[in-house]
């Protein structure tokens, strides 16, 4: 079985979709720390033919506290700026009214820490675009926080009797294939090649959310994108 780990982040780049389709189980590393200015609560998306960056807001965001111990914090006005800015940058891309409810439903996960939410998502946009791959939380099944970087990952990968471990390629320097083959699990880095495609009439802006890709692409086209990367 291939497995894949990652961190919850909201409406991540396609490469994070990428890695979802390329394995069988995807487990949403969201028991380790929440870090500060990361990805987790935010993400870019286009706004007049530039990269903007958007915010999901938190109570209490804390680098001391885990990510599933962290809540949103939606706030009316937030969301309804949100939605309005979206329509402003993506009234006119060919899938827009397609995607919007996806977006819509999303902000509706209430009462939830962010990884729920974020979980939420992922599930949401894997069922439009068919992507079949489960979808589980850490916190959920492992129970071996007290495990440490590498040896966690192993761990899990024991846990679900994974023979491949799929990465992202930030992982390169982090994890070693001798020693994941040492332990019976092949170990492989997810590479993802350029990826291009109109938006509007601007000057192409690559890996922004996986909001932009979906406003301007068919599901058809961005399966084409779901396998356009390279194992290493």
């Amino acid at each position: 079985m291939k497995l894949g780990i990652m961190q919850p982040y909201i409406f991540p780049y396609i490469g994070y979709f990428q890695l979802i389709n390329a394995v069988d189980k995807f487990v949403i590393y969201d028991d380790v720390n929440f870090i500060n200015k990361g990805w987790i609560n935010r993400n870019r998306i286009l706004n007049n033919g530039k990269d903007s960056l958007f915010t999901i807001p938190l109570k209490e965001a804390s680098q001391n506290k885990l990510i599933n111990e962290i809540d949103v914090n939606w706030d009316s006005a937030w969301k309804s700026k949100f939605v309005k800015t979206l329509e402003q940058c993506y009234k006119k891309a060919p899938f827009y009214l397609e995607i919007l409810p996806i977006i819509e439903q999303t902000l509706s996960v209430d009462n939830e820490p962010v990884s729920k939410v974020i979980e939420h998502n992922l599930k949401l946009i894997c069922d439009y675009l068919g992507i079949k791959t489960e979808i589980v939380s850490s916190s959920a099944i492992y129970q071996n926080t007290h495990l440490k970087a590498q040896e966690r990952i192993l761990d899990i990968c024991s846990q679900e009797k994974a023979n491949q471990y799929i990465n992202p390629i930030g992982g390169l320097e982090l994890y070693d294939k001798d020693f994941f083959e040492a332990k019976n699990l092949k170990l492989n880095f997810i590479k993802s090649n350029a990826i291009e495609y109109t938006q509007f009439k601007n000057e192409f802006v690559p890996w922004l959310s996986m909001i932009d890709v979906l406003m301007f692409n068919s599901k058809e086209k961005i399966k084409e994108f779901l396998d356009n990367y390279e194992l290493v």
